[in-house]
């Protein structure tokens, strides 16, 4: 997942830590989110969305490795 935490968190001049200390997580977690190594949880991930007052699409991207869903090769034939 793709995220734009630490661009949000630089547009309201805040630290990993007080951000943590704003979401009720360790700034470690911050950490992690921005660089990639943990997605957060989906009530995380609405919290942060809440904080900044953006939708969580506005920070968060989910881009999946494996072939989309809308591609017709993965459909099942219908009888």
């Amino acid at each position: 997942m793709k995220n734009k935490v630490k661009v949000f968190r630089a547009m309201h001049d805040l630290t990993q830590e007080a951000l943590a200390e704003k979401l009720g997580v360790t700034r470690q977690t911050i950490v992690s989110i921005e660089n990639g190594r943990y997605d957060p949880s989906i009530g995380l991930a609405f919290k942060t969305a809440r904080f900044f007052q953006v939708k969580i699409e506005d920070i968060f991207t989910y881009e999946d490795e494996g072939v989309s869903p809308l591609d017709s090769s993965s459909r099942v034939n219908e009888p």
